[in-house]
């Protein structure tokens, strides 16, 4: 008797793979100087930012193959500029992370693929010169 329990695996592992996907960081800056100096204040922080897509063509069901846009770009210089004025800092590091947008791929489906809702955590460090 022949056991139907490999299409299942592959579409179980398919399933899971697109999920992860949207669930990964990446870093919008990261600076490979390290300049140790006992002149400089280190200054870091984190906040949630809103990283949703809209279709390009806002067709319902058609918008799942359609390429999307990003509704809100973030941007390294927004989070850095609260330590200070760009030309004093160093050791800069800006990482976006997407993995709360595994749980909100819910909102592309329930709007048949023109919208996705994704929640961003982005954190942040630079040392500033003084």
């Amino acid at each position: 008797m022949k056991s139907c329990k490999t299409p299942l695996k592959l579409t179980s592992l398919a399933l899971a793979g697109v999920l992860a996907l949207p669930g990964c960081s990446h870093y919008l800056v990261r600076d490979d100087t390290h300049r140790d100096n006992s002149d400089t204040d280190h200054c870091s922080g984190s906040t949630w930012a809103d990283d949703s897509t809209l279709a390009v063509i806002p067709v319902p069901i058609a918008a799942f193959f359609m390429p999307h846009t990003d509704l809100n770009e973030i941007k390294a210089d927004d989070f850095l500029k609260r330590c200070g004025d760009s030309t004093e800092l160093i050791n800069r590091e800006v990482e976006v992370s997407h993995a709360a947008c595994v749980p909100a791929v819910l909102t592309r489906f329930i709007t048949l693929g023109v919208w996705e809702w994704c929640p961003a955590h982005v954190s942040w460090e630079a040392d500033v010169m003084r």
